[in-house]
Parts: C-alpha cells; sequence; structure tokens
C-alpha cells in the first residue's frame, strides 16, 4: 500500500481531512522573534512532538509590536489552530477569551493560572539565581549590578525580582539596576553608564546571554578584563554561551524542554472531556564557566 502511494505521489489533504474529522491537525507556536537565539531550541521541542504526531505547527512571531500581536491571534482563530503554545510575554492573558471562545487550547509561560482550555508553565527562575548568587558570593563579591531585560516583558520582571531579591538576602543592595533590549549592542550600551559610577561593581548580572556578551564586548574595549577585574553572569545558555571569550557562566533554562512540554500540556488537556488546564514547572540550574573568578580588591 505504502510503495502504491509512494508511486502515485500522494499527498494528503488537510482540508478534507479536516472536514472528515472535525478537527485541525494544525497547533500554533508564538514567540517573540526568530532572530532571538533563546528560541530555535524551543521550536525544535513543540515542532519534534508535533510531527511525530503527523500533526503541523504555524509559527507565528510577534516583534514586540502590539499591532502584530493582534493580527496574530486573528491568524491564530483564522487558522482553526487545535492549539497554541504562546511563548513570548508580548502576549498577555488579554489574548485567552478571543482563543478560548473559539475553542482553542492555549498554553502560556510564566503568566497565568490554568483553567478551561488555558495552561501554565512556570520556569522556575528562582532556583538557578540562588545557586548563582551563591557562586557570586562565594568568590568574594560584595558590588553587584543588574542589566534586566526590557521592561514590558514578564520573564525579563521576574527574573530581575529573583536576582534582587536573592542578592539583598546575601547582604547586597544591587547598583544599579537597569534594563534594555534583548540585543547585544544594548548591553553593550548600558554597561557603558555602569562604567560611569564612581565604584565599578565587581560583578554583572545579565538578563539573558546576549546581553552579557554585549557587556562582555564593551568592557573588553574600555580596557576591564573578564574576569580578573570584572564577572559576568548571563541567563538563558544559548549555544554561543560556550564559545564566547572567556565562556560564559550563566543561568540555564530548558528551552527545548519547555518546547516539548508546551506541546505536551496542549496535547493532553485537549483530550480531557472537560477540557481543564494545568501547571507545570521547568528548573534552571547555574553553568559555572570562565567569565566569573574571585573579586578584585582594587577599585577600577
Amino acid at each position: 500500500m505504502l510503495e502504491v502511494v509512494r508511486e502515485l505521489k500522494y499527498y494528503k489533504n488537510v482540508h478534507a481531512r479536516r472536514l472528515a474529522t472535525g478537527q485541525s491537525d494544525l497547533f500554533g507556536l508564538v514567540i517573540s522573534e526568530i532572530a532571538n537565539l533563546y528560541f530555535p531550541e524551543v521550536i525544535r521541542g513543540f515542532q519534534a512532538m508535533a510531527w511525530e504526531r503527523g500533526l503541523d505547527v504555524l509559527l507565528l512571531n510577534t516583534e514586540y509590536s502590539t499591532e502584530r500581536t493582534q493580527s496574530v491571534i486573528r491568524k491564530l482563530v483564522e487558522s482553526d489552530v487545535r492549539g497554541v503554545a504562546i511563548m513570548t510575554s508580548s502576549i498577555d492573558d488579554t489574548a485567552t477569551p478571543a482563543l478560548v471562545e473559539a475553542g482553542i487550547g492555549v498554553v502560556f509561560c510564566n503568566l497565568c493560572s490554568p483553567d478551561k482550555l488555558v495552561s501554565n508553565i512556570t520556569i522556575d527562575y528562582h532556583r538557578g539565581v540562588l545557586q548563582a548568587v551563591e557562586h557570586v558570593t562565594a568568590l568574594g563579591h560584595r558590588r553587584a549590578a543588574i542589566i534586566s531585560g526590557p521592561e514590558i516583558s514578564r520573564a525579563a520582571a521576574n527574573i530581575r525580582q529573583a536576582l534582587i531579591a536573592g542578592l539583598k538576602q546575601h547582604g547586597m543592595a544591587p547598583f544599579p539596576v537597569t534594563s534594555c533590549d534583548y540585543h547585544v549592542d544594548a548591553g553593550s550600551s548600558a554597561v557603558r553608564d555602569i562604567l560611569s559610577v564612581p565604584e565599578i561593581p565587581t560583578v554583572i548580572f545579565c538578563g539573558s546571554d546576549l546581553i552579557a556578551m554585549g557587556v562582555m564586548s564593551a568592557l573588553e574595549e574600555a580596557g576591564v578584563r573578564i574576569p580578573e577585574d570584572v564577572s559576568i553572569v548571563g541567563i538563558d545558555d544559548i549555544p554561543f554561551a560556550s564559545l564566547s571569550r572567556p565562556p560564559l557562566t550563566t543561568i540555564s533554562v530548558p528551552r527545548e524542554q519547555l518546547g516539548i512540554t508546551a506541546f505536551q500540556a496542549l496535547d493532553k488537556m485537549l483530550k480531557l472531556k472537560r477540557k481543564k488546564g494545568a501547571e507545570y514547572t521547568l528548573e534552571t540550574n547555574l553553568v559555572v564557566r570562565g567569565s566569573t573568578a574571585p573579586a578584585t580588591q582594587k577599585k577600577l
């Protein structure tokens, strides 16, 4: 039978199948931007689970735009997706009614409590952040700064709050605490302000690895040595983190597992008679590399 299918070059008609089964074979995945190195592993995990079950994925990105976000929600409803994983903080739960009313299951990340047709995945940033704070404290650091992700990002706010709380628990009041976009050049610009303070910190916590790489580049240009003068800690553990010079100490977020869990959460919820959502948790962990070292005793 399969040989006949191949010989006739038969391809399934998804529209006919949808009419016959009354169900779409399409799942949505919404991210912030395809160029952000945080997302490829999320996409890979989600897509692998969908394809394993013979299902297709509609990938959409918001580009952090409110206007584009509205178009994304409309596209999901018009495409009759069975479920959607919203893995960007540029869409909040105001999108839920339009999706749920259309019978579309939704899984968010770090946003809301489970409900009918709504699940949530919490990334436990506190675990990895605490490990990072304990690590730099053991190295003798007492002056810390934070360059978090953008103000509008829920994930950035969660990480920033976890860092401030963790540092204060260990007797450090971080200064300065600033924010920037998730881009290398934004990290470079942000660290220049830190270099202008009278006594620069001995460790800088960055809201993403991309920010951290921008910070490292700007420090190198300013003649500040890493990690001899200033230690750097990132977050995400993107593939390039281990290739930076020095290799970046970072808080690892299990992004491929996030994609896998997002699909599994949707699949499980949609198979339930009452379509009741659930809460899931993923842990973060510190990966120690060469960008952290004992604190310098001299003032820069």
